[in-house]
């Protein structure tokens, strides 16, 4: 037992040295003009990284391609395959055989990051995943991503898929310059289908000034990842971040390289993408040492609120106090404002070939109630079995009500579902019987055995 936990230990602490590097070097990171190509800060632009989600913006590319030769249209039905459905979340989790159309499928490919609606789109354009996979390497290839290979269109762990900053900036700028009428796909604040209302793990999105999409990425392996634009007086620059460390910490450093590159000149000094040398680097980090297996909870996708110690370096992204920096320490740095998120009008979503009309809409929110009513059911009667009448009469009472509060709240209803696993312990409760001159019968309870009594009155050991 000790041998095998200090093997373990000495494995992570050799992994931990490897990719920590990567961290403490501050990971691959790229800011590039849209209009001129030129690089004006580049950090390891050219170290192989593992994609993430991001990969889903050249699954993007491909499926603009096709409507740009005339093969597909945004209105194009997609088919969601067996395989497709089973693909872990992040998804929607829509049956097999459910048609999507085109341009829902990529609004909540962008927005929602789906896995599921990634494959859909790949299968029925490609054929096949393998068979997708072979354009996004053959678009690759013409656009001068050297670097780049790729296995899937989600980007979800497989050693074959490989990029770097630089060749994401390539695609990153041809996406804003070849598609200039479906730019809007990358700059949606969050989309909304029936009740749910999903918002763009973007952290830049509604709170860096000028800021206007692309997409982020995270796996284990890769960190976090984000390609990002923005535009400032005239100008319209991309940055690319891998590996950071945390979604905070991405969203801060993203700010942090506009605010340098809005603040820089480009002139003939600058190089292109294209002249950036290559990289010693044959193969990516693997990052998850550093990344997941620590203690702590499972790093999350979206920027959280860090709330700051009094001795402590971690800013809160979530009040108006944090501050990205930018010039030379000669330069009074320039500061940008991080405040919450503006709000923003969630884009309808839709399966099938036309919008739902509004009674369509109120028949798919109460079967979204019911069915959330009856999982949450089921769920405590899993977790609790063994009840008296009265707790379970109590159990449904406030499902009614949760129920209830859910058709009236439809966001906050989807914020509740997403904490759905947490299941609160439950206490029994013995009711005693109504005392009075002439009681009309004795309760139900009174007939249970003693030891009966005991058993309903104990409270649930069920942890959660």
């Amino acid at each position: 037992m000790n041998v095998s936990r200090a093997l373990r230990v000495t494995a992570f602490a050799l992994a931990a040295l490897m990719g920590g590097s990567a961290l403490a070097a501050g990971g691959p990171a790229l800011v590039v003009e849209v209009e001129s190509g030129r690089v004006l800060h580049a950090e390891r632009a050219t170290d192989p990284w593992f994609p993430a989600s991001i990969t889903k913006l050249m699954t993007a590319y491909v499926a603009l391609d096709k409507i740009r030769s005339g093969q597909m249209s945004m209105d194009t039905l997609l088919i969601v395959s067996d395989s497709a459905a089973a693909l872990p979340p992040s998804k929607m989790g829509f049956k097999p055989g459910t048609q999507i159309r085109l341009d829902n499928a990529l609004k909540i490919m962008m927005v929602k990051s789906a896995n599921d609606i990634a494959a859909t789109i790949a299968e029925n354009i490609g054929g096949s995943i393998d068979g997708f996979a072979e354009l996004m390497n053959a678009h690759a290839q013409r656009l001068g991503m050297v670097s780049s290979r790729f296995a899937n269109p989600h980007g979800l762990p497989d050693e074959r898929n490989q990029t770097t900053a630089r060749d994401m900036a390539l695609l990153a700028r041809a996406l804003l310059l070849e598609f200039p009428d479906h730019k809007d796909l990358f700059d949606i604040g969050a989309v909304q289908f029936g009740r749910r209302i999903m918002r763009n793990t973007n952290g830049l999105i509604g709170r860096y000034p000028g800021a206007d999409g692309m997409k982020t990425g995270f796996i284990c392996s890769s960190g976090f990842n984000v390609v990002a634009s923005a535009h400032r007086d005239g100008r319209h620059l991309i940055t690319v971040v891998l590996g950071a460390p945390s979604a905070n910490e991405r969203t801060i450093k993203a700010a942090e390289l506009f605010d340098r590159g809005f603040n820089s000149k480009v002139n003939f000094t600058n190089p292109e993408l294209a002249a950036l040398p290559a990289s010693a680097n044959a193969t990516p980090p693997d990052m998850r040492p550093v990344i997941c297996d620590r203690r702590g909870p499972m790093p999350q996708e979206e920027d959280t609120p860090a709330v700051a110690e009094t001795d402590s370096n971690i800013p809160n992204l979530f009040s108006s106090e944090v501050m990205a920096f930018a010039g030379t320490a000669a330069d009074k740095p320039v500061r940008t404002v991080l405040g919450p998120r503006t709000a923003v009008q969630p884009e309808r979503v839709w399966v099938g070939l036309n919008p739902p009309s509004e009674a369509e809409l109120a028949a798919q929110a109460a079967a979204e109630a019911a069915a959330e009513q009856a999982r949450r059911t089921k769920t405590k009667k899993a977790a609790a079995p063994k009840k008296g009448k009265a707790a379970a009469k109590q159990d449904d009472d406030a499902d009614q009500d949760d129920a209830q509060t859910a058709e009236k709240e439809p966001a906050k209803a989807t914020a509740k579902s997403a904490d759905k696993g947490k299941t609160p312990p439950r206490v029994s409760v013995t009711v005693k019987p109504v005392t009075g001159p002439k009681p009309a019968a004795k309760p139900a309870a009174d007939t249970k055995s003693k030891a009966q009594k005991a058993d309903a009155a104990k409270p649930s050991t069920k942890t959660n």
